[in-house]
């Protein structure tokens, strides 16, 4: 064979290897493509997905609180969101946000409230309550909406206090949703003469007031507070002094009675 003639065939198959690793190369780049391809599709899925679940998200806790906001009877305050206990005439004015599902709000009620019942009944104190819903928001359930919605039906039947109270005694630990059990709630309302009735089974059972709970939870996170409870005495948070106890309270209750 001559020289030219193989240096013809060398030519020939050099140009046949670099043509297969252009083939080669293609075919890696049409790979990639598929699969970029195919991350895009899935993060586009991904995508939807998040947002139907965003939009439907949700559902079972939303449509219950969905429709008019129905305050229960003798609430005052904007939008009707508070629920008032005491002599309206008293000088002194306890305003108080609370979640029922809240530890701290329970720890408060065991503290304070023998103080509290005994300066509404003297007449030298009014409290303003506000139901809040923070404990849903942070764990998750419907309890807390629930068991307000609970105590707004037992304001309509003028037993809001002895019902927030019981409540917070028996209140389930932080993490067990037990307040979102209806049935529990009217059970509850056994502890209290005369609550137990068809108007207040029907009225927590169709969850009558969860849209004023709503609103009653936007005033607090309109407000700004940082927590639950928020404890102020005129206007000023009394809860966040460390000196604060019964006593104190008491005292701070009688001296603006006399101012």
């Amino acid at each position: 064979m001559s020289e030219k003639n193989r240096e013809g065939k060398r030519t020939a198959r050099e140009r046949l290897a670099v043509e297969r690793e252009k083939q080669k190369s293609a075919e890696k780049r049409r790979r990639g493509l598929i699969v970029g391809a195919s991350v895009v599709c899935v993060l586009g899925l991904a995508a939807v997905i998040g947002v139907v679940a965003a939009n439907s998200g949700g559902d079972d806790g939303e449509s219950e609180s969905a429709g008019p906001v129905v305050a229960p009877s003798g609430a005052l305050g904007k939008d009707g969101t508070v629920i008032p206990v005491g002599d309206q005439e008293a000088k002194a004015t306890l305003t108080v946000w609370e979640d029922f599902r809240c530890p701290a709000c329970k720890s408060f009620e065991q503290v304070y409230s023998p103080t509290i019942h005994e300066l509404t009944d003297a007449g030298q104190l009014k409290v303003e309550y506000h139901l809040v819903t923070l404990i849903d928001g942070a764990l998750g359930g419907t309890g807390s909406r629930d068991s307000a919605n609970a105590a707004a039906c037992a304001q309509d039947a003028g037993k809001f206090t002895a019902y927030h109270d019981v409540l917070f005694r028996n209140q389930p630990p932080e993490r067990d949703d037990t307040f979102a059990d209806k049935d529990e709630l009217i059970e509850l309302a056994g502890k209290v003469d005369g609550l137990d009735t068809p108007a207040f089974r029907t009225c927590v059972e169709d969850g009558t007031h969860n849209s004023w709970v709503a609103k009653s939870n936007e005033a607090f996170q309109k407000g700004g507070f940082s927590g639950t409870p928020t404890v102020l005495l005129d206007g000023k948070n009394i809860y966040q002094d460390s000196s604060l106890t019964p006593q104190r309270l008491k005292q701070m209750v009688e001296e603006a009675n006399k101012g």
